[in-house]
């Protein structure tokens, strides 16, 4: 459990510092258009900025395998604290069958709550006392989900075209705050992980005794 944890923690922060890059790409790239029309910067200036290192990390794929680490490295710890929950409690404490911690992610429109069920449910059964609030659960989806529903659609319909610098200016904007709301989310979703796995630990201690 602990090292699912930790694999889980180390992803998200590896995404997290992706996407801080990715901003940092896309307001220098504001920066060197504004100073190539105003005669500070020459086309070859542009050509290497865009084929460095910085730029090949925010391209389709590297994006994609990050994320993609990411989340399954917390599905796995998500299902192992599922199950522990229940030894803990039992399943009656869970609104979802256990299919439902992965499959909730993978299904159009569920995804938009069961999720937070599932992680909420695992939050409540661990607790030591059923009646802990789940405030950091509620701020953690509602962030996840502004992020992945209205601003990264934005974001990728605003990076898909530039006509000009002021395109490229609103696109970092938009990154901008994308970043902010991953960061902000991505550092509730490691509290989490970290308290449940505390909380099942304790108790995993606690009964070996």
């Amino acid at each position: 459990m602990a090292g699912a944890a930790t694999t889980a923690t180390i992803l998200i922060s590896l995404a997290l510092v992706h996407e801080a890059l990715l901003t940092v790409a896309n307001w220098r790239l504001y920066f060197l258009a504004h100073d190539y029309l105003a005669g500070k910067a020459t086309a070859a200036d542009l050509e290497a900025a865009d084929n460095d290192a910085l730029a090949t990390l925010g391209s389709l794929w590297p994006s994609m395998l990050i994320w993609i680490a990411a989340g399954i490295a917390v599905l796995v710890w998500l299902w192992r604290a599922r199950i522990n929950s229940e030894l803990m409690s039992d399943a009656a404490a869970h609104r979802r069958s256990r299919g439902w911690v992965v499959g909730a992610w993978a299904t159009p429109v569920a995804n938009l709550w069961i999720p937070y069920q599932v992680v909420s449910d695992v939050w409540r059964a661990s607790a030591p006392r059923r009646s802990v609030p789940v405030t950091l659960i509620n701020a953690w989806w509602a962030l996840f989900v502004v992020a992945n529903v209205v601003v990264r659609p934005i974001q990728w319909r605003m990076s898909s075209k530039f006509d000009s610098v002021q395109d490229v200016l609103s696109d970092a904007n938009v990154t901008t705050l994308l970043t902010a709301l991953y960061v902000a989310a991505g550092l509730l979703l490691v509290l989490i992980i970290r308290r449940i796995t505390a909380w099942q630990t304790h108790k995993h201690a606690q009964n070996a005794v």
